[in-house]
């Protein structure tokens, strides 16, 4: 079953993702590539985010994601920012001291 995504006044939506390969979070890019940073996620308008999502569902496995969902975010100067704490975890890394925190890479297949 999938949750109800509630979107506020002056946020948007970005499409999220898992890589297959390796289970980095990924977000997609307004080129329409996966990438690990999400400073560089597309973002969309809720109903416009529904319908991509339906659609990249479909050729999920030949892009090499699993997962694919849209979150809620605000935008700010670095970029789009999580609303929820759960998201801001997956985007930003782990809230442990940071010789533990994982660190996004660009490259093959982000």
């Amino acid at each position: 079953m999938k949750r109800a995504l509630r979107v506020g006044a002056g946020e948007g939506v970005v499409i999220t993702a898992n890589r297959l390969l390796d289970g980095a979070i990924v977000w997609l890019a307004a080129d329409d590539i996966w990438l690990t940073r999400m400073q560089r996620a597309n973002v969309f308008e809720p109903e416009a985010a529904v319908e991509r999502v339906s659609a990249l569902q479909s050729r999920a496995q030949s892009d090499g994601v699993v997962g694919i969902y849209e979150i809620a975010v605000r935008p700010e100067e670095t970029g789009p920012m999580p609303v929820t704490m759960r998201e801001r975890i997956r985007a930003f890394g782990p809230t442990v001291h940071p010789q533990f925190a994982y660190t996004a890479q660009e490259g093959v297949g982000a």
